[in-house]
């Protein structure tokens, strides 16, 4: 893999890998002793047990988050292919228009691609059980990653850490003469309703983990071991939740409206492309319309484009190894007219520019690009690995007046919130 494409994949806010990168490489590990040295202000042992609880309650995190939904995902697949339906036809072509619907696929398509218009056949046929179907693929790979993360994996740290937490505080009561230990509370799990299947059969790796986390966070709040550990997860998990899945976008907007570059750098390495834009030779739909859209990537003779080719590459468009237009697949018509507009509005920026001119705008453009991608993983991650945890320090000790974890610490620091 190059390092454009490296960098492509890390700054795709909508996939996981900024998520792997930020989480595992960087969130993590600064946590980690970050919470030691927080907790080490006042007890050792405690800053051990809370060290050693944050590296188990972590990783084991990622290592469902990030494995868990995909694993639950293509076993549920696998589950819908053996009831003789397609888990690939978009829930979102029943609801027919002008350019794309079950029954205008199946009519338009039946003689191009007679395979994927049986899997819409079979589809129509049986839309409540594919619903149905779909539904309890979403249910299965969010619910089961929730109920491990949420509910017994905590449960099963604490657990590891009691026989340590009595050990540590016997001795510091007879060290110290301290008093009671905490009690502990728990609270009743949440009911989730609505109607949400098509919505949600079409979330994407990255929705299913900020729904993941939402029910995470609910786990932990409702595992938490006394009403400060309460306070002090809750205010984490909240962070947490808009660091990772909404602060990326705004600054990736932010920075794109400030340098004025938009394009992936995958595209803008790509020489070929590059000059193709210079001499105005880039193959276009004639607008963002829908109708221009549609006329444009069913035309056989436009399957070669570069527009083609990177609508496929960004997930805008998928199509056959024939180059037909999968009809199971939606087609975001928003998202394709505006990337088909920001290749238009980078064709224009270099017309008219000299050989080296446009050399140089094009190399600035990839330089502020990668830029702006790597400022964006490292000021998110800075946001999550330093800044979060430092302001839920300084909550926790607002709230409880310790600097100790309030699941670990001894009782006479529990003391009654304020807020």
């Amino acid at each position: 893999m190059t390092i454009a494409n490296i960098i492509s994949a890390i700054g795709n806010n909508s996939s996981v890998y900024p998520l792997i990168v930020r989480d595992c490489g960087i969130e993590v590990p600064s946590k980690i002793v970050l919470t030691y040295n927080q907790n080490k202000k006042e007890s050792d042992g405690v800053a051990y047990l809370a060290a050693r609880e944050r590296f188990l309650d972590e990783y084991a995190t990622s290592a469902v988050w990030l494995g868990g939904i995909p694993l639950v995902g293509k076993i549920a697949d696998y589950v819908i292919k053996k009831k003789g339906l397609n888990p690939d036809v978009n829930l979102k072509l029943f609801k027919e228009d002008n350019f794309q619907g079950i029954d205008y696929n199946i009519k338009k398509f039946k003689d191009l691609a007679p395979d994927a218009v049986n899997d819409l056949l079979n589809a129509k046929g049986s839309k409540k059980t594919y619903e149905k179907l779909l539904a309890g693929k979403f249910i299965a790979s969010t619910t089961i990653p929730i109920l491990f993360m949420g509910f017994i994996l905590p449960k099963m740290i604490f657990a590891s850490s009691a026989k340590k937490i009595e050990a540590l505080r016997q001795k510091e009561k007879t060290q110290m003469n301290f008093l009671e230990k905490d009690k502990f509370f728990k609270s009743k799990q949440p009911a989730f309703t609505g109607n949400w299947i098509t919505k949600a059969a079409n979330f994407s790796a990255q929705d299913k983990m900020a729904v993941t986390d939402g029910g995470y966070a609910v786990g932990r709040i409702a595992t938490a071991r006394n009403k400060n550990e309460t306070m002090d997860i809750s205010f984490k998990m909240a962070g947490m939740m808009f660091l990772n899945f909404v602060a990326p976008k705004w600054i990736e907007k932010g920075l794109n409206k400030l340098t004025g570059v938009v394009l992936d750098p995958v595209m803008l390495a790509d020489k070929k492309f590059v000059v193709k834009a210079k001499n105005n030779m880039l193959k276009l739909p004639v607008s963002d319309k829908a109708a221009d859209l549609f006329e444009f990537i069913d035309n056989p003779s436009n399957k070669n484009t570069m527009f083609v080719k990177y609508a496929k590459k960004f997930k805008k468009l998928k199509t056959f190894d024939n180059g037909i237009r999968d009809p199971r697949a939606y087609v975001e018509v928003k998202d394709l007219g505006q990337f088909r507009n920001d290749i238009e509005s980078f064709a224009n920026s270099l017309s008219g520019l000299s050989r080296d001119a446009y050399k140089s705008l094009v190399k600035k453009a990839r330089f502020s690009k990668t830029a702006n991608i790597l400022t964006n993983v490292g000021l998110s991650s800075f946001l999550l690995a330093y800044m979060l945890p430092k302001a839920q320090f300084a909550f926790r000790k607002l709230v409880t007046g310790s600097d100790l974890e309030p699941g670990l610490a001894p009782a006479e620091k529990i003391v009654d919130n304020k807020l």
